[in-house]
């Protein structure tokens, strides 16, 4: 069977003792279902994983990914400025390509040039340069952004942020004049500022050049077949409240549900995903603290005070409208996010 998707794969069959990436399309139902395919030599043999992406049932809907109504805003704001970063933060997985697709699918149009440097490509974006990294021939994410900059972009998507090159090449692109877009790995969205700060870059210019920092989770969507009404306790509830910066006035208009589970869901109690949020557009506060003292807690403190939603309270918005559980949220998420 390895050898089978090694095959379709095109992957070397032959050679057991090195990890391998590849990837095919399968077709399903009248669907592109493409399998990215990891091989990896363990002392047992060799350990196959695959994944699954239906490309089909990719939401490039900005409305449906889960934004509140002012994170969707500054995002898309942020989005159409001329030039500036901006990075969405988030594990592997959570979907940030699809969030990022989503947004340059809504602030596409003809007159702009907007380029794609992704490992791999997932998604096929119409009037859209995209170009898939390949480090072994020395296409790489920061070899592939300087070539770029001869192009005459507007918009540049660059996949993930891995190294101080490729750091340095983005901060490069939006002091020239661009509008960059990229990931990174953290587990919030200000942890993006000292991570790029180790990376090399100098605070000064971060500060200036720094348009909006965003993390994002996904959450399980409660089956709408059979989920039941369930109210929180008293001490859960005040949680709620609390961590959701949510008015107790408002509670009747509340409403939680929890997980059954039925042929529908497969016995789950959950249909689909939806992500979480935390989206901060620099303030002149919050550019300030990067450029003097780069403190992660002054800078908590002043997104707090620009009336942003963290992770933990976009997720309590959901939980308050039925659509996930309250274990679902503490699960994904900490209190200090």
């Amino acid at each position: 069977i390895i050898s089978r998707i090694k095959i379709l794969s095109k992957l070397d069959i032959a050679e057991k003792r090195l990890p391998q990436d590849g990837s095919f399309t399968i077709r399903y139902q009248n669907r592109s279902i493409e399998v990215r395919v990891s091989v990896c030599p363990t002392v047992y043999g060799e350990k196959l994983v695959l994944r699954i992406l239906d490309k089909g049932t990719s939401e490039m809907n900005v409305d449906k990914l889960g934004f509140e109504p002012d994170q969707k805003k500054a995002f898309l704001d942020a989005a159409n400025l001329p030039h500036g970063l901006i990075f969405l933060t988030g594990p592997t997985g959570s979907g940030k390509s699809t969030t990022l697709n989503a947004v340059l699918t809504t602030i596409r149009t003809p007159e702009l040039n907007f380029m794609t440097l992704e490992d791999p490509v997932e998604y096929k974006l119409a009037g859209i340069s995209q170009v898939q990294v390949k480090p072994a021939i020395g296409l790489t994410f920061a070899a592939g952004l300087r070539s770029f900059l001869r192009q005459d972009p507007d918009v540049i998507l660059v996949g993930e942020v891995r190294d101080n090159e490729t750091a340095e090449a983005c901060l490069k692109a939006a002091l020239t004049g661009h509008l960059v877009l990229s990931t990174l790995h953290t587990n919030e969205a200000l942890g993006a500022v000292p991570r790029l700060i180790d990376m090399g870059m100098e605070p000064f210019l971060l500060a200036s050049s720094l348009a909006l920092v965003a993390a994002q989770r996904l959450v399980r969507i409660l089956c709408p077949y059979c989920k039941v009404p369930h109210i929180p306790d008293p001490a859960t509830l005040q949680r709620i409240i609390k961590e959701g910066h949510l008015n107790p006035r408002d509670q009747n208009s509340w409403t939680f549900f929890k997980a059954v589970g039925c042929p529908k869901c497969f016995g789950t109690g959950f249909m689909g995903r939806r992500a979480i949020y935390e989206v901060y557009r620099m303030t002149e506060e919050m550019r300030n603290i990067i450029y003097k003292t780069q403190d992660l807690v002054e800078l908590k403190r002043a997104a707090e005070r620009s009336g942003s939603l963290n992770l933990r309270a976009n997720g309590w918005h959901k939980v308050i409208r039925g659509q996930t559980t309250v274990d679902e949220i503490l699960s994904i998420t900490t209190s200090d996010e």
